[in-house]
């Protein structure tokens, strides 16, 4: 059977019919789409903004933090070479030195800020490198004294210790040497012992009168020594202890509780801005909710006295000025079956020594048949009063 126009009409329509559905399909994904991608970059850049602010709060704890530590840990060692001298200018020709062994040492950091800090209990020793020899041995005990001063001059504190070399037998000084042989002939080793003489235990610096430097004696002429080394170290306690022994969990927790600080104050901060956006927000609508109120009363006001006809007008006086106003008047459904003109003048009311007139006029006559026409369009009927001035 050959298919008739009647079927190729309804398929050429139902081919119109989802042309326009498939390309409003095609519409919708395309603003969805680009709706997504809008948010996705929203997305993205408030990612970014929030990394780079982590990034520099972490920045700032960590420069706090350094500036915490350097500000409040002081030089915890501090070592400097002791060069001794003596004089040699002796009017007696039986003696070579004319004073003991004396050295000036700088207790100052590149010669210009102070190791010791003020309050600080700090170690004070003296390592002395002494060969093994026989005047050093037959020396016995010798006194070793230290006398620190200001930068006036002024001797702060004197210290005074003795020391001596450990005592060694001559069969193991034998065995040693036999034994070390090829490391004494080539050099590596040396036949001396360390002489570690603890000067002060605990020594604290004046905050008045801080001391600059100090004076290491050696009452001994017949003393041999290598080199010399004074040392000082700090002897914390609390939290200073805990940041020098513990530097990797003290830094950790010190950087930590700086983020934490300011996450938490810069969190308050856009909180508060918030909600002072949202007060300000707030006010300027009531405001502007105050100032339309008494248009909205004034407009709820006539309605509420829409058909509502002066009782008496023997109570109104009559003035010598004409005064109108316009009072809005409230459509009533009209039947079919009856319905009623109204003229344009109609005198409700004349009394007293003053005359009320009010009139009633309407625009058309086709507005008032309809009822809902009268409901929607209520400030093109109205009555209008006037007073006569020719009483």
């Amino acid at each position: 059977m050959q298919p008739t126009m009647e079927e190729f009409d309804s398929e050429d329509s139902g081919v119109q019919d989802v042309g326009p559905q498939i390309n409003g399909l095609v519409v919708q994904i395309l603003q969805t789409m680009s709706v997504l991608l809008v948010r996705i970059r929203q997305k993205l850049l408030e990612m970014a903004i929030l990394i780079c602010v982590i990034l520099l709060v972490f920045w700032v704890a960590l420069f706090l933090y350094g500036s915490f530590y350097y500000s409040f840990m002081p030089t915890a060692n501090f070592i400097t070479p002791v060069y001794f001298f003596y004089r040699t200018d002796c009017p007696s020709p039986h003696h070579s030195m004319c004073s003991f062994p004396v050295a000036n040492v700088s207790l100052l950091k590149n010669g210009k800020h102070q190791v010791m800090t003020y309050g600080q209990p700090y170690q004070i020793t003296l390592e002395l490198q002494m060969p093994e020899s026989l005047a050093n041995q037959e020396l016995g005990m010798f006194l070793v004294k230290m006398t620190p001063y200001s930068k006036d001059g002024q001797i702060v504190d004197i210290s005074t210790r003795s020391a001596m070399l450990h005592y060694r037998s001559s069969l193991l000084q034998a065995l040693g040497t036999v034994v070390f042989s090829p490391m004494l002939l080539t050099g590596a080793s040396e036949q001396k012992q360390s002489v570690i003489v603890e000067l002060y235990s605990e020594f604290k610096d004046d905050s008045y009168n801080p001391t600059v430097g100090a004076i290491i004696e050696i009452h001994s002429q017949r003393i041999q020594i290598y080199r010399a080394h004074l040392y000082i170290f700090a002897h914390f306690t609390g939290i200073r202890y805990l940041l020098y022994h513990f530097p990797l969990i003290s830094a950790l927790l010190g950087v930590m509780s700086n983020f934490t600080f300011l996450s938490l104050i810069i969190v308050l901060s856009f909180l508060q801005f918030n909600l002072g956006s949202r007060r300000t927000r707030g006010k300027a609508v009531m405001r502007q909710e105050e100032n339309d109120e008494p248009d909205d009363l004034n407009n709820q006001s006539e309605p509420q006295d829409e058909g509502k006809a002066p009782e008496s007008f023997d109570s109104i006086e009559c003035n010598s000025a004409e005064v109108e106003e316009s009072i809005p008047d409230v459509g009533v459904e009209e039947s079919d079956s009856d319905s009623r003109e109204l003229t344009e003048d109609e005198s409700t009311c004349e009394a007293g020594v003053g005359e009320m007139i009010l009139r009633h006029r309407h625009l058309s006559q086709g507005t008032l048949q309809s009822p809902q026409a009268l409901t929607d369009i209520t400030d093109k009927t109205y009555y209008r009063v006037g007073v006569c001035s020719s009483c």
